[in-house]
């Protein structure tokens, strides 16, 4: 019970000298948090205050089932994109409706988390390299912007997709739609929050706070129809179910689906590097745990789907958050808000909300470290490219597939076309190396060494039998041994013994014997069970190169004459007086 509720543990060892420092934290969390949920709902094509309802109650929910100590979660940038992509062409601007789908994401967020949480597949989101993961956020962020600028303008568009939105928005601004008040109004708050946000003031509550005065007492909603958020509705969330139809459930379950994923890539780097620094243990399972009941319990409370918050943490860090109770001060504060005064924040301009949401879009963008990529690796660089591109203009569910597909392929390319390489002896050199690299290195007459740098499974048994045969062709001598030097080969699967053994035969009709060199004692345990050590010989597998050329030098008496300055080991054979192997 206390691996899976960490907030009973936290509450059990309280110390009452944190008390007020929670507190405090929690309040001027509270401050930050009003604005930027409800922000994110507009962002995300829901009414503003769900953004509350889905800050609330996740608050509540991680600081039962979270491990972190001071992580904030709640809406996030990141997560808006996806939302609106799969919410929008589902609701046709129905709030109602909207809300629902959102709802019905979170569930599906919460309970895939919790899934993997309980199976213990914390590390899924690892399969994401970092290009991937630059590349699909880039395109997430981009989306994030498009569906803001026709709120900071100050008009509204009808378009599907950040190419259509965009279209939409320069028709809009030719034919003079533009609101200047509204725009001034969003662009001073958008200019307010960047150049505070380094500084150790609240930029986003300020700016924010600043707008609805402005707006407020100069009315300019009624005299130049500068569009505000209007009085929330008074009460708390309630619980309810979200029923959606047939057609819906695709969509929503890979949103969900897709959801999770982001929304744990995030929460899990931000947990580590938060658990690094307070001196805790990260643990990844139970964060996916944390993160699934703060969307599952969201979800059944009028609220959507929810991330961590690399913006939020810190304000609660640098306010003095000891525990979680910061979380529960802050979302007890929000429902005190709906509750005392949901009439407070009425003359808040949209334009203002959506200054709030680009400015966090921004620092969704990546581009040192691509810079950095480009220069280090091109391939990895125009991957991410192509999952920015595929965002971008395919749209935020299909992009983010796209992404898990290319990660897939990725992850199995050096798996399946891995490198390989013919040694040969380098003078002033120890062992023996890629002649590729050390095009001067010699090669004993009849014996090809060949290194083979991944596993042998299914995918690259093929290649690997081409490569082997391609060595033998190549060979300036005529080849009587070859010797697979695998000690980087982990493991070995039935396909790929069945070809090494297809494999011995061509080689041995050629008058070649195959031998192994340097293989790892589990990958020889299963190449007896297959039943190779017996059609190949045991002779034939050698502990290290150095054995098998001794052995190789001794059994073919070659003459063989290695570098001068390079002794022999001590453990190896010496094939004669006047031969030394190398070693």
């Amino acid at each position: 019970m206390k691996h899976w509720l960490p907030g009973l543990e936290t509450l059990r060892r309280y110390e009452a000298a944190w008390l007020p420092h929670d507190i405090f934290a929690g309040l001027v969390l509270a401050t930050m948090l009003v604005p930027v949920g409800i922000a994110y709902a507009a962002a995300s094509g829901l009414p503003g205050i769900f953004g509350l309802y889905a800050t609330i109650v996740p608050l509540l929910a991680y600081a039962l089932f979270g491990p972190s100590r001071i992580l904030v979660l709640g809406p996030d940038s990141a997560l808006a994109g996806i939302l609106l992509g799969v919410i929008a062409p589902l609701a046709h601007g129905d709030p109602v409706r909207a809300v629902t789908l959102a709802s019905m994401m979170a569930i599906v967020s919460g309970t895939v988390c919790i899934l993997a949480g309980i199976a213990r597949l914390g590390f899924v989101t690892e399969l994401l390299s970092k290009p991937i993961r630059y590349g699909y956020m880039n395109g997430i962020a981009l989306t994030v912007l498009i569906s803001q600028l026709p709120k900071l303008l100050g008009f509204s568009i009808e378009g599907e997709g950040p190419l259509r939105s965009l279209w939409a928005i320069a028709s809009a601004i030719v034919a003079g739609k533009i609101n200047w008040v509204a725009f001034a109004i969003g662009f001073a708050t958008l200019m307010v929050i960047l150049l505070l946000k380094n500084s150790k003031l609240p930029g986003i509550l300020i700016a924010v706070v600043g707008a609805t005065i402005i707006v407020g007492v100069f009315d300019l909603g009624t005299l130049h129809g500068v569009k505000v958020l209007g009085p929330l509705p008074q009460g708390l969330p309630a619980f309810v179910i979200p029923w959606v139809t047939a057609s819906d459930i695709v969509p929503v379950v890979l949103g969900g689906c897709a959801i999770a994923m982001v929304s744990f890539a995030d929460t899990s780097v931000l947990s580590r590097a938060y658990a690094a620094r307070l001196g805790d243990r990260a643990d990844s399972n139970q964060e996916m745990v944390g993160l699934g009941a703060a969307n599952l319990a969201t979800g059944f409370f009028q609220g959507f789907p929810i991330s961590s918050s690399s913006s939020r943490t810190p304000v609660a860090e640098a306010a003095g958050a000891r525990t979680q109770l910061t979380s529960v001060v802050g979302a007890l504060a929000i429902a005190s808000l709906l509750l005392v005064a949901p009439s407070l924040l009425q003359h808040l301009p949209t334009a203002a909300l959506a200054a709030v949401v680009i400015a966090a879009a921004l620092g969704l963008f990546e581009v040192t470290d691509l810079k950095r990529i480009y220069r280090i690796q091109r391939w990895e660089f125009w991957l991410a490219i192509v999952c920015f591109v595929g965002v971008a203009v395919l749209g935020v569910i299909q992009g983010i597939g796209l992404a898990i597909v290319l990660a897939i392929i990725e992850f199995l390319w050096d798996g399946w076309r891995p490198h390989s390489a013919v040694l040969g002896r380098a003078y002033g050199v120890k062992g023996y190396h890629d002649i590729t690299r050390y095009p001067d290195a010699r090669r004993i007459p009849g014996l090809v060494l060949f290194r083979w740098d991944a596993p042998l499974f299914f995918a690259n048994a093929e290649f690997f039998r081409e490569r082997i045969q391609e060595a033998v062709a190549t060979s300036p001598t005529p080849v009587r041994w070859l010797v697979v030097t695998a000690e980087p080969v982990t493991s070995v699967d039935v396909t790929a013994c069945d070809v090494v053994a297809e494999l011995d035969q061509t080689l041995h009709a050629q008058g070649i014997e195959l031998c192994f060199a340097e293989l790892k004692d589990p990958v020889k345990d299963k190449l007896k069970r297959f039943g190779l050590f017996a059609q190949l010989g045991e002779h034939y597998f050698f502990p290290t190169i150095g054995v098998a050329v001794s052995r190789y030098l001794d059994i073919n008496n070659v003459d063989w004459e290695d570098w001068e300055d390079q002794p022999v080991q001590a453990s190896e054979p010496v094939a004669s007086q006047n031969i030394k192997s190398g070693p």
